[in-house]
């Protein structure tokens, strides 16, 4: 069986959409939808016909375009089921710690709290790649919004944990500036002022820095590599104020 494939587009202002394409059985789905316009352009741009649509967490940046793509695909709307109320266009759902089989193809859904109280991260093992919605970002992790500081950091933890190859998309591009924290957090990781110098490269081309793989983050990311809790609260509460 051949691997998924993936298309990154920009949406909003500073979002990312992915499609994920399934070439043995055509399927396709949006990780969040964001925006109707921009998820449609990019499935003009690659072909492809949208199946589903794999929600994340319930805020609007990224799941205002789900109504609209609903209607327009006849598409399978999945969430987690401990949010239905906040997710619009529900067709099913899944429960974290379960498993989701999209066309062959097994999800392990994480739970993942902190930014929301329902976030869940979408774990497809076999093909190397998880979508971690505003859980874990290129250099930095979401704001704390619903939960608490320690189920961010149990969440962090629980990606931290996955195989140190796989490929993490996330939903924003936040990486200049998080990495511009980063470093005041640890002015002397020589891993991350490399991974600076190649960021900023790849900015001044106008380039995504997204995705990235756990294995950079751990080298690089400072939530990740906060050792406590405590830690890492101190390091999130920083960055609010950065």
């Amino acid at each position: 069986m051949s691997k998924l494939q993936f298309h990154l587009f920009p949406c909003l202002s500073d979002n990312y959409g992915v499609l994920m394409h399934c070439p043995q059985t055509g399927a396709t789905a949006s990780i969040d939808a964001p925006e109707a316009a921009a998820v449609d352009k990019a499935l003009d741009a690659t072909g492809w016909k949208l199946t589903h649509i794999l929600l994340t967490h319930h805020h609007h940046d990224h799941v205002g375009g789900v109504e609209e793509l609903k209607r327009k695909w006849n598409c399978a709307v999945i969430g987690n089921a401990g949010e239905p109320h906040d997710l619009p266009g529900l067709t099913g759902t899944v429960a974290p710690d379960s498993t989701y089989d999209f066309t062959g193809r097994k999800a392990h859904i994480i739970a993942t709290p902190g930014h929301t109280l329902g976030h869940i991260t979408w774990h497809f093992a076999d093909d190397g790649v998880a979508f971690a919605g505003d859980t874990l970002f290129t250099l930095g992790c979401g704001r704390v919004f619903e939960g608490t500081m320690e189920q961010m950091w149990d969440s962090m933890q629980k990606l931290a944990a996955l195989p140190p190859e796989t490929v993490v998309y996330c939903g924003h591009e936040y990486t200049m500036s998080n990495g511009k924290f980063a470093l005041t957090v640890e002015p002397d990781n020589e891993a991350l002022k490399a991974r600076m110098a190649k960021i900023e490269k790849l900015r001044a081309e106008g380039k995504p820095t997204v995705p990235t793989t756990i294995a950079e983050e751990l080298e690089t990311n400072p939530f990740l590599r906060a050792g406590s809790a405590a830690r890492f609260a101190e390091v999130r509460k920083a960055k609010d104020n950065f």
